[in-house]
């Protein structure tokens, strides 16, 4: 099984926390970090925004990254949420067996 880490990005931490919960109590994440709220500065349609967000760590398996990304897109509220996944090729063994334990 790879495991597998999906970061993505909300407005506020109440809805930050809403989706890490969604996504542990339905095993399709082992743990979700919250982050400290960070700035984040891009171009959106052509005009420099900055904007407050709180960074999620999301902890799975890639066999589920299908579905994390569908439930982080339907309780996103961007348009075009940051949604990014690292394959992680090594890690403590036993933290890696955690996480497949602890998902789907």
């Amino acid at each position: 099984m790879e495991a597998m880490l999906v970061i993505t990005n909300l407005p506020d931490r109440g809805q930050a926390a809403s989706l890490a919960r969604k996504l542990v109590e339905s095993r399709l994440a082992a743990c979700v970090n919250i982050m400290a709220g960070c700035e984040s500065v891009y171009v959106w349609e052509g005009k420099t925004e900055s904007t407050a967000e709180v960074p999620l760590l999301i902890k799975t398996l890639a066999q589920h990254y299908d579905k994390v990304e569908a439930a982080i897109r339907e309780s996103h509220p961007y348009e075009l949420p940051e949604i990014v996944a690292v394959s992680l090729s090594s890690g403590l063994p036993e933290y890696l067996r955690w996480i497949e334990f602890q998902t789907l």
